[in-house]
């Protein structure tokens, strides 16, 4: 890469010099020469001019102005050597002082030393060596830059300035310090009107109440605005937002992301994903959609929550879930289908609401509204209530087609260590109920009906039925049952719908989902270089008037023999350890 940086600059050259050659040699004008002596030991050919009282040397080169107090000009080369405070002024958009340059007149190139003070608009560049070629008007430094404006300070080991765009691109440990921000970033390209930054490369933003981290993405450091793709992250009021892209607003408290995010609440051991995400931080709100999933931890096992719409609600202590529109939910050995759903964690309720449908083990539970309360302390499922018709159906495992229900108006249960073990029906109980003889040899199936029925569960499975209240029932042999007789009216068995593991939860639709391609993964970030990318390392090289700092002895090498065949001097980046008494 090195050589391939030398050989384009030698291209650059000569590139020049060929249309020098074709066309009017400009020659560098002397506008007031001061005094004038010659030294042809040091400087044979040469005329050397000092300042005087009457002012500052100065020379004019086709639409730029020099100034300096002392200079050695060899017009027969059209090269001059400027020492002492030396100013260049380029029409009204750039200004430029050190305390050295060396400038060529046919290349137009020029390498400023000392103190670089580069002045554009608004905007202050300082560094020690400057690298200026005015045709294309670019400028490049690799030994550290400081660019200074009214209240932002950018420091970058290695840059370079484009004047006719007002972009600074800056390549390697890129740091902005504003009272309001800070930015930090392995490469950043910045727009001096605009104020815009693009940043590639592991990038973080920290504000007051954000930081945020990227390795591309776009930021509006005036309005702190931004835009995230490629390992994007925010950490924002007690949550983690991650996503393929990332939209922030600081001002509207506001922040966006798009496919395959991840939300995670820090406080509540809640983790949000699906495909398209807001977070609103005034109102302690966020909003999923796409493959929506809530991710709560109960103790050690996770339930997962889905619908086509998530809300999560609430400051960090009073979290509401809010889910709608074909939910589904999972834990182990649970899980349930309705229509929306309401989870409160200060409280520990969890509702299900419209054809809420809940399995439980082998138990399949319906009713109006199902309610599962969790101890909020422990985090552990306590009770559970099924309210309104409510219908237990459980499959016998013994025989073909038989199945025990269990219905009444309302239903109570009781959990041990998050497992159902005691049920309560009460009003208008019906049970129909298979029953075996301790060598599961079928005795016979008990159809009942009563005011109240106690369950209790073990291991999953109905192990006893106690019933209260003047029960009316008879245990009828195989045969002397129908078959139609054997299901309570609205009986309907789901089995086919439960889920038994968190995958079930999304339908084909979920998984099926056609995301939106993000701009700025596999394209340019900037709109304004659509056709070059900072990634591309072709990219990497568009300024190339000097070589690397590492290779500039062999630079000088090869460039003294090239001016003793050729009889012409180009500009010469000088060795900073070896300087001349002139300087």
């Amino acid at each position: 890469m090195k050589k391939l940086f030398i050989l384009l600059f030698f291209v650059q050259v000569a590139f020049s010099q060929t249309q020098n050659a074709a066309g009017k040699k400009t020659v560098i004008k002397i506008v007031y020469g001061g005094n004038l002596n010659v030294n042809e030991n040091k400087f044979p050919g040469a005329k050397i001019f000092s300042k005087t009282e009457t002012g500052q040397v100065r020379f004019e080169h086709e639409g730029m102005d020099l100034w300096c107090d002392r200079a050695v000009l060899f017009q027969d080369r059209n090269w001059v050597k400027a020492y002492g405070n030396v100013f260049i002024q380029q029409g009204d958009s750039v200004e430029m002082s050190s305390e050295y340059i060396e400038y060529d007149g046919d290349t137009k190139l020029a390498v400023s030393k000392r103190n670089v003070r580069l002045q554009n608009t608004d905007m202050t560049l300082t560094t020690d060596t400057l690298y200026f070629d005015r045709n294309v008007q670019e400028a490049y430094f690799n030994t550290k830059g400081i660019v200074k404006d009214s209240a932002t300070t950018l420091t970058s080991i290695e840059g370079r300035y484009f004047m006719q765009k007002n972009k600074y691109q800056f390549l390697k440990d890129v740091n902005i310090n504003n009272p309001e921000y800070t930015v930090n970033s392995a490469q950043l390209d910045y727009y001096t009107d605009s104020k815009h930054a693009y940043m590639y490369g592991p990038s973080t933003i920290k504000g007051e109440e954000y930081t945020i981290y990227c390795e591309r993405g776009f930021y509006n450091t005036v309005t702190e605005k931004g835009y995230f793709v490629k390992k994007s992250r925010i950490d924002y009021d007690n949550r983690i937002i991650n996503g393929d892209s990332l939209y922030f607003e600081k001002n509207t408290e506001f922040a966006s992301a798009t496919n395959n995010i991840k939300i995670t609440d820090t406080i509540n051991n809640m983790i949000l994903k699906g495909h398209y995400g807001e977070v609103y931080k005034a109102k302690d709100s966020a909003f999923i959609t796409k493959r929506a999933v809530a991710i709560s931890l109960v103790e050690t096992d996770s339930m997962y929550i889905h619908g086509d719409r998530l809300l999560v609600t609430g400051p960090a202590k009073n979290r509401v879930i809010r889910a709608y529109k074909n939910v589904k939910f999972f834990k182990t050995d649970m899980s349930g289908k309705c229509d929306s759903l309401f989870a409160d964690n200060n409280s520990g309720i969890t509702k299900m609401l419209r054809n809420p449908i809940m399995w439980n083990g082998e138990s399949q539970m319906t009713g109006d509204t199902i309610f599962l309360i969790s101890n909020v302390k422990t985090e552990k499922l306590d009770s559970l209530k099924v309210i309104n018709n409510a219908f237990i159906v459980q499959k016998d495992t013994l025989s073909d087609d038989g199945y025990n229900q269990v219905k009444g108006l309302n239903l109570y249960g009781q959990f041990e260590e998050n497992e159902l073990r005691e049920v309560d029906v009460v009003k208008n109980t019906e049970v129909v109920y298979y029953m075996y003889n301790d060598k599961n040899e079928f005795i016979g199936i008990d159809k009942t009906i009563c005011s109240a029925i106690n369950l209790t569960i073990n291991e999953n499975q109905i192990e006893d039925i106690t019933f209260f209240t003047r029960p009316d029932g008879v245990i009828y042999p195989d045969k002397d049952l129908p078959k139609n007789a054997r299901k309570l009216r609205g009986f309907i068995w789901r089995g086919d719908e439960r889920m038994f593991s968190k995958d079930d939860i999304f339908d084909e639709d979920d998984n099926n989902l056609v995301l939106p391609v993000i701009r700025g993964i596999n394209n340019a970030m900037d709109p304004l270089e659509e056709e070059k990318d900072p990634d591309e390392e072709i990219f990497k090289s568009t300024i190339n008037t000097v070589p690397p700092k590492k290779d500039k002895k062999k630079f000088l090498e090869d460039k003294k023999k090239k001016a003793n065949e050729k009889k012409k001097l180009v500009v010469q980046p000088q060795d900073t350890k070896k300087k001349s008494k002139e300087e």
